[in-house]
C-alpha cells in the first residue's frame, strides 16, 4: 500500500458502499438491453442500456482496485466512469422529457381541434 492509500479509500469509501448497487443496477441495465435488442425498434437503442450497465459495473470494479489497493488511477476511471453514466442518462431523461412534452402537446392540439368536427346527430333517440 501506498503513502496516498488512506486519503484513496477515505474519498473512495462512500461510493464503495453502494458497489453492490452499481453492479446489481449494472447487470439490470445489461439484460434490460438484451430484452430490449429482442424486438425490431429496440435493435436501434439497446446498446444504450447495455453501455450503460456496463460502465455502472465496471465503476463498482474500479472502487474496489481503488480502496483495496490505494490506487488513485482507479479511482480517478471510477469517477470518469460514473461522470458518463450520469450525462448518458441526463441526455436520455431530456429526451424522454422533450418527447413528453411534444405528445401531450400534439395530443391537446388533436383534442382541441376535434371538439370543431361536425356532428352527425347519430344515436340520437326520439
Amino acid at each position: 500500500m501506498t503513502e496516498s492509500a488512506p486519503h484513496i479509500e477515505r474519498i473512495a469509501l462512500p461510493l464503495y458502499g453502494a458497489k453492490g448497487w452499481l453492479k446489481f443496477l449494472g447487470i439490470l441495465f445489461i439484460v434490460y438491453g438484451v430484452m430490449t435488442a429482442l424486438s425490431i425498434v429496440g435493435l436501434l437503442i439497446a446498446w444504450l442500456p447495455i453501455w450503460m450497465g456496463v460502465l455502472l459495473y465496471q465503476t463498482a470494479g474500479a472502487l474496489e482496485a481503488a480502496v483495496h489497493a490505494g490506487d488513485e488511477d482507479a479511482l480517478a476511471r471510477a469517477m470518469g466512469k460514473l461522470r458518463t453514466y450520469f450525462v448518458i442518462m441526463g441526455v436520455l431523461t431530456l429526451i424522454g422529457l422533450v418527447v413528453t412534452l411534444l405528445a401531450m402537446g400534439l395530443g391537446f392540439g388533436m383534442g382541441m381541434g376535434m371538439g370543431h368536427l361536425p356532428t352527425t346527430g347519430g344515436g340520437r333517440v326520439m
